[in-house]
């Protein structure tokens, strides 16, 4: 769900390591998690697409911009729209977002922010409507996953940098 900061050592002078780098077998164990999410997701038959909108959300909430380098990257390589993308972050004001799509969404906000019960029972029932149970419970792994990713990366700093010129 991630891809793994380039840099070999914590940039000192930020007072961060790389979580990634320092304890790299918790780092794989998360891995494996991802990897078993991913599965999850495809087994309940969510597509690349809908999964990838729930990590550029959560991403989103939490602020974490090497997340949303990578999973912009895989959204528009699965064919995602630059213009869905552009207003990912309003999608309740839009109607670019099919009914199934806006349930995921509301999901991922809600294991985002599990402290506020309201919009969890909303989220739930939205999602009851139009997803089944393995397709609600996949949203919500994925959302709990990339949660964990984007902590890794707010707290390690991994950097955003220019792609190399080809």
């Amino acid at each position: 769900m991630i891809e793994t900061a380039h840099a070999a050592q914590a940039p000192r002078a930020t007072g961060r390591i790389y979580l990634d780098k320092q304890s790299p077998a918790a780092y794989q164990a998360l891995v494996g998690t991802a990897d078993a999410v991913r599965a999850t997701a495809a087994d309940a038959g969510l597509d690349r697409i809908m999964v990838e909108l729930v990590n550029l959300r959560v991403s989103q909430l939490n602020g974490c911009a090497f997340c949303l380098d990578v999973h912009t990257r895989a959204a528009l390589r699965a064919g995602e729209t630059t213009r869905r993308l552009g207003v990912l972050a309003a999608w309740r004001d839009t109607e670019l977002f099919s009914a199934r799509e806006r349930a995921a969404l509301a999901l991922a906000e809600a294991a985002t922010h599990p402290a506020d019960a309201l919009a969890q029972e909303r989220a739930y029932a939205q999602a009851g409507e139009v997803l089944d149970d393995d397709e609600i419970s996949a949203v919500v792994w994925v959302a709990i996953a990339i949660n964990a990713f984007n902590r890794v990366s707010i707290l390690s700093k991994h950097p955003v940098r220019e792609a190399p010129a080809r």
